[in-house]
């Protein structure tokens, strides 16, 4: 379709601008309640308004094949509950999941990264319905901005926003006070998305340091991998990642000018946003600035080039090309677009409905959210339990070395004693039970040494990458027989984590994982996960009875 283009007047956008100020009237009726309460809010169902249904492509029929909002609700605070009980273990054995990663935000979100100038905040004021954010081809933005529905028209800054007990933002101050002093929550009456959030990301742009995982550099060392992570005065890698964790719809957004080529961009996609293709939409924006088709295959191209450098498959994911009405741009680019050469109305007519398949998917959001928390209660607890297993299977071996050792000290002492007793017993000379006293103390206090020592060497050889791979492939035999993807992608992710939390609290003071520990959460894995799908799943001829 999009190769099919002609030069059209840009009259014909005109229109789509007319139809979308007419959609726009029928949004306005949305509004929230007179009181507001985030944990209130939260519990509530989800509103089902004109506007919802008019910007969501979702079927009208959709709330019958779904469970009621008690279930859902029921499903959550289950969720929660598991969630929470598997925390004081991952506590005890410095396990993988993060402090606070069972408790999430007050309202579903959707969570837009990318280049700036991508068109990020374009986007987020036309799925408002109303002008929230700034938008302009200079970075306008530095910080986290989280836009929720109120009442009124209210603005709050990031100590407010880190410190609200009921929105569930309190776990970014692992990232120091820079980054709080970088978010602002806006509150905004009469907008579109009445039940979820939108958080705002700043635009990404290269700095004169190279990214650690993107470019190597033999001649740099660690220090400039540092700098690129703290180039903003906080880990911003971290960051996106806690975000998009807990995001229920995550964009990520490039446009013509930059199709791929930032560098932070691409570390954002391989370092942050890994294992999260269920949920992450690749958006190439501002495609109606194309003139040319050979203009569009050369950024489509580029960009896939530039993302199949982080993405480990032959299949990319989708690219949803788009773009954005006139009216929802600025001033300056709508005079432009008065002044330069359109495509013609079928292409355009191709651009738009990419866009409402965008818009559909972003005001899925809060029906997303159920499938969202089961999903990471799923991750966490395998996360957990491999964690613990292989953390085991390390700490066996080096106390099983370490009881041998014991036990050659405690025959040499034992040997020592029964030797000096019959010396006694029998009259020999003193000097003769004398000296085998000095060399029994001598010999256990240097074989003592001796294992000590050797034991810093077992403890360094246990810990290696090595070791711990064969630890996994001891206590995951079936799992490596089989090839197992999954296995080996949660194993990836753990490896580095568990290797430190090893090496942090020492062997011989690793706690010991007991066999009800790990049954619990295989019964979690076995039994909890899959009731809480099937609650949670539409119904289908293929699903048991509830």
């Amino acid at each position: 379709m999009f190769a099919s283009t002609l030069i059209r007047p840009a009259a014909v956008r005109l229109v789509h601008s007319r139809q979308l100020t007419q959609r726009g009237s029928l949004l306005k009726s949305a509004r929230c309640s007179s009181t507001w309460n985030w944990a209130n809010k939260a519990n509530a169902p989800p509103p089902t308004s004109a506007a919802s249904d008019e910007v969501s492509s979702s079927p009208k029929n959709d709330d019958d094949r779904n469970p009621s909002p008690s279930v859902q609700q029921s499903i959550l605070n289950q969720c929660s509950e598991l969630h929470s009980s598997i925390m004081p273990l991952n506590a005890s054995l410095r396990g993988p999941l993060a402090k606070n990663s069972d408790k999430g935000t007050s309202l579903p979100f959707v969570f837009l990264v990318g280049n700036h100038s991508s068109g990020k905040s374009s986007f987020i004021n036309y799925v408002l319905g109303r002008p929230v954010q700034t938008a302009g081809v200079a970075p306008t933005d530095d910080c986290f901005t989280v836009i929720a529905p109120g009442p009124k028209d209210v603005d709050q800054d990031g100590p407010a926003l880190v410190g609200d007990p009921d929105i569930g933002f309190e776990g970014l101050r692992q990232f120091g006070p820079t980054l709080i002093h970088h978010t602002q929550l806006k509150v905004r009456d009469g907008i579109r998305n009445q039940d979820f959030m939108i958080i705002d990301s700043p635009g990404m742009i290269d700095s004169p340091v190279n990214y650690g995982g993107m470019v190597h550099n033999s001649s740099r060392d660690r220090s400039s991998t540092s700098s690129a992570i703290m180039d903003r005065g906080y880990d911003f890698q971290g960051v996106v990642r806690w975000m998009a964790e807990r995001a229920d719809v995550v964009l990520l957004f490039f446009d013509p000018d930059k199709p791929g080529t930032t560098g932070e961009t691409l570390n954002i996609l391989l370092h942050s946003l890994g294992g999260m293709d269920h949920k992450l939409l690749i958006v190439l924006n501002k495609a109606d600035q194309f003139k040319k088709i050979h203009d569009f295959a050369r950024a489509y191209g580029s960009l896939c080039w530039n993302l199949s450098k982080v993405i480990p498959r032959k299949d990319l994911p989708r690219i949803f090309t788009m773009c954005l009405p006139v009216a929802s741009t600025t001033d300056g680019e709508a005079k432009a677009a008065t002044t330069t050469e359109a495509l013609d109305q079928r292409a355009l007519q191709d651009l738009h409905q990419t866009r409402d398949d965008v818009l559909a998917e972003v005001m899925k959001a809060p029906k997303r959210r159920i499938d969202n928390v089961i999903t990471n209660l799923h991750d966490s607890v395998h996360l957990l339990l491999m964690h613990a297993v292989v953390a085991e299977d390390v700490r066996s071996r080096y106390s099983k070395r370490q009881w041998e050792n014991r036990m050659q000290e405690f025959s040499s002492t034992v040997l020592g004693v029964a030797l000096a007793g019959l010396g006694i017993h029998f009259n020999v000379p003193l000097q003769f039970t004398g000296g085998v006293v000095a060399a029994t103390v001598i010999g256990v206090g240097g074989m003592h040494w001796f294992n000590s020592s050797k034991l810093k060497d077992v403890e360094e050889q246990l810990t290696s990458i090595e070791e711990l791979s064969a630890s996994f492939q001891r206590t995951h035999p079936q799992e490596v027989s089989e090839a197992d993807e999954f296995y080996s992608a949660i194993w990836a992710r753990i490896r580095d984590p568990l290797r430190l939390s090893l090496w942090r609290t020492g062997l011989s003071d690793f706690p010991a994982v007991s066999k009800s520990d790990v049954a619990k959460l295989q019964n979690i894995l076995d039994e909890e996960i899959p009731r809480l799908r099937r609650l949670a799943s539409p119904s289908h001829h293929g699903s048991r009875n509830r």
